[in-house]
């Protein structure tokens, strides 16, 4: 007996597909009962074959659309609780995974697997519930918002994320203790974290770059003795005690900013003294009461006769100058405004004005006296005055009050400032004259003026207001200014009056630092401070200027290129805290006031100004230790101009992510 078997198409009456089924054909001449039941049971089990796969197809499609559905419903509920000055396009009409801003899916386009939204001016907590729900998330990157809060644990706990990016917010507390064991880049610097580094970061095996440098964190470096770690940052912290030894390989920079932390490479830490018991007795030997006696007469005779010579010393000293002292009068039918930063010169001392090695300049004191003077402006110091001799020569002469140290002393700080303020972003001081009741300072004339003027008075109609190219090339070039004197003049060497009426400016507009060197000849201390509205806390409280100081007031500075506003208003009526107004102002939510009105016109360089506003933020901290240094400033303000574009602001973060097969943050 045999068979033939003819495929059919016979359409399933539920699933409106044509499905090829097998019809067994007999010979007309058999009618074998096993025959017509093979067939039967044939046709059966390929129609359930058939509908088991359709079944599965659709069951398939469902939870696909299900899956991006949930993440994109995660998406939207962020968006929603979260203020952002960038409109995002997020909305259901769209499909997720072309066309919202900043979000990356997989090949299949079923999951969401990376969020890139720096600089998108993103501010208050981060929702629970939300981003964390996104359980396929490999890299998420929200650096440089206004973010704040705590960091939700059900984000940093995410099985599947491998870089976390969250640089240049304001979140604080604690960081949660479980953290992805798939993580190999995290970076939460320059935030307001506190606590303890969790002792559980040293189970992430696959770590190779964290940074966690410019926040609170305390208590010891935990001992990550981690193979793959090539990168590694927490400076500017408060951690105490010793660096563990498997971290000792990393650079001074990993752990700088940190002063209870000792230990290779920084400082060796302390030895304990030996105890009591262990120390050799020593064998003194008592004096006699006459001895002591003895001591004690022939010390006060010795002190009584060094008060009489120098007694002597002063007066007779007294006595020539006094003899030397004769007031200059006014030169008759010269401009009597001449005799302004004149009055006090000795008529002896004409030609002993004091030139700096390199000065082109050709003139004595006496030419210097005769010229034409208008004053320019009063400030902390002294006056200064705009001085034109008779050939044309411009210069700026600034008449220095209440100096209150000797000629000698004087002559060897004009030196040292003379020597230090060679650069091109430092004002140059010529020349200098020294008498009993005059001092003059001699300095270049720079013709575009002050920051101040610039920023605060040229505003209006008919005016060009500065825009942002410029401001950020002044800021940079006061930057360099400032870390040439900290890195030149040593570690007691400030400038100590930093504010936008101090930063003058070259034709190019290149920010120069002028005032340099007059802190520290200042005798007489003021009621109250002079860089009121620049100075920082520790400064108003103890009246000592230090190198973190003129970071906080180059801070200040930062935020009035920024803001637009002046910490002093006009007629000085009233002190503007911009530190705290700026903090104010983000932490309700309204970024539109924080930013000058003139600079709203460039939408582009929006991120590049959200960077140079937590720039500013980091260096106006309240704790001195946590500011960086000005030559960390003047780096984070190249990098900002260096890189390419918003989505790839940091060079580091695109080396770190090579290799992945979705975007860098």
């Amino acid at each position: 007996m045999s068979a033939t078997l003819f495929p059919v198409l016979v359409p399933l009456r539920h699933a409106r597909l044509i499905t090829p089924l097998f019809v067994l054909s007999l010979p007309s001449s058999t009618s074998s009962k096993v025959d017509i039941y093979i067939y039967t049971s044939t046709m059966k089990k390929l129609q359930f074959l058939a509908v088991a796969t359709i079944i599965f197809l659709l069951h398939n499609l469902h939870e696909t659309t299900a899956d991006i559905s949930s993440d994109a419903q995660s998406l939207l509920q962020f968006a929603s609780s979260v203020p952002h000055v960038r409109q995002l396009n997020w909305n259901s009409t769209i499909p997720i995974c072309k066309s919202w801003v900043g979000i990356t899916c997989n090949n299949e386009g079923t999951k969401v697997i990376a969020i890139h939204l720096p600089g998108h001016g993103l501010f208050g907590p981060i929702p629970p519930n939300t981003i964390g729900k996104l359980d396929s998330i490999r890299i998420l990157s929200l650096r440089s918002n206004f973010l704040n809060g705590s960091l939700p644990s059900d984000i940093i706990s995410i099985p599947s994320l491998q870089f976390l990016y969250l640089e240049n917010n304001n979140f604080s507390g604690e960081i949660p203790v479980s953290v992805s064991p798939q993580i190999t880049n995290l970076d939460l610097s320059f935030n307001s974290f506190t606590g303890n580094i969790p002792e559980t970061l040293k189970n992430l095996t696959r770590l190779t770059s964290l940074n966690l440098q410019f926040n609170s964190f305390s208590g010891p470096v935990p001992d990550l003795n981690i193979t793959r770690l090539r990168l590694l940052n927490v400076s500017h912290n408060q951690l105490n005690g010793s660096i563990p030894s498997s971290l000792q390989t990393f650079p001074l920079s990993s752990f700088s900013g940190n002063e209870l932390l000792c230990g290779p490479p920084l400082n060796p830490c302390p030895v304990p003294p030996p105890s009591m018991a262990l120390r050799p007795k020593k064998h003194t030997k008592k004096l006699t009461t006459g001895a002591i006696l003895a001591i004690a007469i022939g010390s006060f005779l010795l002190i009584l006769l060094l008060g009489i010579l120098l007694f002597c010393f002063l007066k007779k000293k007294d006595r020539d100058s006094v003899g030397e002292l004769t007031i200059k009068a006014v030169p008759p039918g010269k401009n009597e405004k001449s005799d302004d930063f004149g009055s006090g010169v000795q008529a002896g001392e004409k030609n002993k004005l004091v030139f700096f090695e390199g000065s082109s300049y050709n003139f004595d004191l006496e030419d210097l006296l005769r010229a034409s003077a208008e004053v320019l402006g009063k400030g902390s110091y002294g006056t200064a005055y705009k001085a034109i001799l008779d050939e044309g020569t411009i210069v700026v002469v600034k008449r220095v009050r209440e100096v209150g140290v000797a000629k000698k002393e004087f002559d060897q700080h004009m030196e040292f400032v003379g020597r230090v303020g060679r650069h091109p972003n430092i004002v140059p001081l010529c020349a200098y004259y020294y008498s009993k009741d005059e001092k003059l300072l001699v300095y270049e004339y720079m013709v575009t003026g002050s920051l101040s003027s610039l920023l605060h008075g040229n505003r209006g109609i008919g005016r060009t207001p500065l825009d942002w190219e410029t401001r950020v090339k002044i800021s940079l070039g006061a930057a360099k200014g400032i870390s040439h004197i900290h890195s030149e003049g040593g570690a007691k060497f400030t400038h100590g009056n930093i504010k936008s009426s101090n930063i003058l400016l070259t034709t190019d507009f290149d920010g120069c630092v002028s005032d340099l060197g007059l802190a520290p000849l200042i005798n007489v201390l003021p009621t109250k401070p002079r860089c009121i509205g620049y100075c920082a806390p520790e400064v108003i409280e103890t009246r000592k200027f230090t190198h973190k100081s003129d970071v906080y007031s180059f801070g200040v500075l930062l935020l009035e290129l920024l803001t637009g506003k002046s910490p002093l208003p006009s007629g000085h009526e009233e002190v503007v805290d911009l530190p705290r107004w700026v903090r104010s102002v983000v932490r309700e939510e309204w970024t539109a006031e924080v930013f000058d009105e003139e600079l709203m016109r460039y939408p582009h360089v929006e991120e590049e100004m959200v960077q140079m506003l937590q720039i500013g933020l980091a260096c106006v901290t309240r704790v001195p230790d946590n500011r960086p240094s000005m030559e960390e400033v003047v780096k984070m303000i190249v990098d900002l101009r260096s890189s390419d574009s918003s989505e790839h602001r940091g060079s580091s973060e695109d080396n770190r992510s090579k290799g992945s097969n979705v975007q860098t943050p």
